[in-house]
């Protein structure tokens, strides 16, 4: 009777283990089919290039010629595909919109995908001077009176021209349309010249592709799914750090990091914000020269403050834009204020803190912990904010620089 009753037991845990393994997979499977759509994404795209909609510099290897290959699926979100991808004899990285959502707002991904109207302008008779006034409207929309912008506007033009032929046809302007509602190309664009943006490479309605970064996140090690599961949370952070490049080479990375705050601090288009500051959004190559892997949610700080003025909120909790844009609640209106808490720089110096610390030389560890710390408590709202961010970030780069530039690394 015991050894029925073992062998009843034995066979109802593994009955068991099988049971949650295969739901396990169903859902992992599942996950995996509605984040990684490339296949999806490549037949809208091809259909509207196959009749003449669209245009752009990558419609006939993708769809044609068939020489841009997706590759792994790096997608974080079902709305914003993104894969390896191989063009040609060239690695790049290849980025598409996919879903249908409403307007721009907290809690969504900023560049939603409207299907319905996707690539409906400009319509057909638009002069080119007509297109130049559109795009010029749009970028004061977005940027306000700062920076040339009729410059910039021509820039698109020129980008926009894929075959090069010396003109924008009405396919291209659709795709260059399509492409501009998105912060991220359009921050790429005034970036361009700029070290630690990945070079455009070309584009086919709103997808686009860019130059490859050997090394994906800023740290961490990828791991199986299924080993991912056992690891608790607090641990698999402390695991990541160490998988992280020797001590020189981070400071070089982290280096790379204060620069692009720089760039895209006060520039000449005025101030963008970064509101997701993760790891996973940066990532380095071959030479260790930080290279942004995702800046789909850096947004240019005029066109945010124009979405949240009104936002109704019960408390601070309600004024949150992607993770890290944070602004307060004005009780006695009820609405969302307009200023973000916490500069780039502060968000950059979080990210860096355990980063830089883990490994740092005893010489310089004391000064680097102080100047990381001043640096995390910076807050837009404090008198001389400007006077600040410039000193602080000049003696980290200052501080880090020394250490490393009598080295190989450097």
């Amino acid at each position: 009777v015991r050894l029925s009753y073992m062998r009843i037991k034995y066979l109802f845990i593994s009955w068991l283990v099988v049971f949650i393994g295969s739901w396990i997979m169903y859902v992992q499977y599942s996950t995996y089919t509605e984040l990684c759509r490339g296949h999806d994404c490549r037949k809208i795209i091809c259909d509207k290039y196959k009749t003449g909609v669209i245009d752009g510099s990558a419609c006939s290897s993708l769809c044609a010629k068939e020489t841009l290959y997706f590759g792994k699926c790096l997608s974080t979100k079902p709305n914003n595909q993104m894969y390896l991808g191989i063009w040609g004899n060239l690695q790049s990285v290849i980025k598409c919109q996919m879903e249908e959502a409403a307007q721009l707002d907290f809690g969504t991904d900023p560049e939603p995908r409207k299907e319905v109207v996707l690539f409906d302008k400009p319509t057909r008779g638009t002069t080119v001077e007509k297109f130049k006034e559109m795009v010029y409207g749009l970028f004061k929309a977005k940027l306000g009176e700062q920076g040339n912008l009729s410059e910039l506007v021509n820039l698109i033009l020129s980008f926009a021209d894929g075959n090069k032929d010396g003109r924008v046809s009405l396919p291209e302007a659709k795709s260059a349309w399509a492409l501009l509602q998105l912060d991220e190309f359009l921050l790429m664009v005034i970036l361009q010249d700029k070290e630690h943006t990945p070079k455009l490479m070309g584009f086919c309605g709103d997808l686009y592709v860019t130059e490859r970064v050997e090394y994906t996140s800023l740290y961490g090690i990828s791991l199986p799914w299924i080993i991912e599961l056992f690891i608790p949370s607090g641990f698999r952070r402390s695991m990541d750090q160490w998988f992280t490049p020797s001590w020189p080479r981070k400071a070089k990375i982290a280096i790379g990091l204060l620069e692009f705050v720089e760039d895209i601090f006060h520039g000449p288009y005025g101030n963008f914000l970064m509101c997701d500051t993760s790891a996973k959004n940066l990532g380095y190559n071959d030479k260790y020269d930080l290279k942004m892997m995702d800046m789909r949610k850096i947004v240019p700080e005029m066109n945010l403050k124009e979405i949240i003025k009104d936002r109704q909120c019960d408390s601070d909790l309600d004024c949150i834009y992607g993770t890290d844009c944070r602004t307060l609640c004005d009780q006695s209106k009820m609405r969302c204020t307009t200023e973000v808490i916490q500069p780039n720089l502060a968000k950059a110096c979080q990210l860096l803190k355990d980063y830089l610390l883990r490994g740092a030389p005893s010489d310089i560890h004391e000064e680097l912990e102080k100047q990381l710390y001043l640096c995390i408590a910076l807050k837009v709202t404090a008198n001389q904010m400007e006077m600040e961010h410039s000193l602080i970030l000049n003696n980290l780069k200052t501080l880090l620089w020394k250490k490393i530039s009598h080295t190989n690394d450097s």
